[in-house]
């Protein structure tokens, strides 16, 4: 990885997502999650057309270069390198990770969805420069198709076998964000306790300041 971003210093990675942000766009969820202190910022988005998905990408692209905050699109290859995001987050349905990669080019970020220890090394040996593991909790509406909790055991699992640093996601909040650093991972990856919040930057701090303390 040639780029000058590290994943292994993220702590708290939020996900916008406006069917969850009460009205929010996602530029008005990004802006308060990055006065939060949100390590890196990933645009989602399941509904819109590829224009309104484009439109929303430019604008978080100028956002986050302005806050120095590491920009993410999520699945959307085409969106990331026509914003000219820092990199982009596949799943399984999504391009193989190999092909993203050559694609994509050294210097941007690659991170892939992994449930099991042969998914991670296998994003490992694509070029992925970071694993989003989970769901490690049950995540009640952000995601249908998630599947059962993998649990806290699971990342460790991984930890010990792949040298890639790794991004918890689901169902994470301020009750259990301690738990998934010491079970082994850099950071959360962060939707509904933060987009869905009454007051954004006060939830995405206090989850920052759980997410630092490792005790």
């Amino acid at each position: 990885m040639t780029h000058a971003i590290v994943p292994e210093r993220w702590r708290l990675y939020v996900i916008t997502d406006e069917r969850l942000s009460r009205g929010r766009s996602h530029l008005q969820v990004a802006e308060e999650a990055i006065r939060g202190g949100a390590d890196v910022i990933q645009l989602r988005e399941k509904s819109a057309s590829s224009g309104s998905f484009y439109r929303a990408a430019l604008a978080l692209r100028e956002l986050t270069r302005e806050a120095k905050v590491p920009f993410i699109v999520n699945d959307r290859l085409d969106i990331a390198l026509a914003a000219d995001a820092d990199g982009v987050h596949v799943g399984r349905e999504d391009l193989p990770a190999a092909v993203v990669r050559r694609i994509l080019g050294p210097r941007k970020i690659l991170g892939v969805s992994a449930e099991t220890v042969e998914e991670a090394l296998a994003a490992q040996e694509d070029g992925a420069d970071y694993l989003g593991v989970g769901p490690v909790f049950e995540a009640r509406g952000t995601k249908p198709d998630a599947g059962e909790p993998l649990g806290l055991a699971r990342i460790a699992r991984i930890r010990r076998q792949c040298r890639l640093p790794v991004v918890a996601i689901g169902g994470i909040n301020p009750e259990n964000a301690r738990e998934v650093r010491k079970a082994g991972a850099c950071g959360a990856a962060i939707l509904s306790a933060i987009v869905a919040a009454d007051d954004i930057t006060l939830a995405a701090r206090r989850l920052k300041r759980l997410l630092d303390d490792e005790g």
